[in-house]
């Protein structure tokens, strides 16, 4: 008898499905990886997930999102001043970043660099998640109009991926402070 609160086998390979995503994009994410990162049984892969790779890639991509959204709303809800938002904001990005010894990135930002024709289905699943980031961000942005706060934000999640890039090649929190930094300085003006 497994307690409650155990991960099931579809738990298990939802989340190997995001870190190994964060770790090197959808072809770092096969299901043969995605079994053997999670311990699951092979059988329980299409019990689970009968539209194979790219349902599990989806889920796991809505889950990722529908976290970091929270996470970002947290942050955000807790300062009062807008730059003080963006700082928070990229501190806490570039806190996971490091955390990761800057072997992982965004699950969405990666999974977004591996569309190909094959798998077609995931761009609208990435789209829906960096534009709920977006939505969450844009809550948050003192720009009178409501086009313009999108607008922010959606430099803030595009400077927020290129962070990524540079932070791994980099090994190093630089990019995320400096745009942090310097968004923050943007937003005061």
């Amino acid at each position: 008898m497994t307690p409650e609160n155990e991960p099931t086998s579809r738990d298990r390979m939802l989340e190997s499905a995001i870190v190994l995503m964060k770790r090197s994009g959808l072809s770092g994410a096969g299901i043969n990886q995605i079994l053997a990162h999670s311990g699951a049984p092979k059988g329980s892969m299409y019990y689970h997930f009968p539209g194979g790779k790219i349902q599990i890639a989806s889920e796991a991509l809505r889950l990722y999102g529908q976290r970091v959204a929270g996470a970002f709303e947290r942050i955000l809800a807790s300062k009062k001043n807008p730059a003080d938002k963006i700082r928070s904001l990229f501190a806490y990005v570039a806190s996971r970043v490091e955390s990761g010894d800057f072997n992982e990135s965004c699950a969405a930002g990666a999974v977004a660099l591996d569309l190909q024709t094959d798998v077609a289905e995931l761009q609208p699943v990435v789209a829906e998640v960096l534009n709920a980031w977006k939505e969450v961000l844009a809550a948050h942005m003192p720009q009178k109009t409501a086009a313009k706060r999108l607008a922010f934000a959606g430099l803030v999640i595009s400077t927020i991926e290129g962070a990524y890039i540079r932070s791994r090649a980099e090994r190093s929190t630089a990019p995320f402070e400096e745009a942090g930094q310097l968004l923050a300085a943007s937003i005061a003006d």
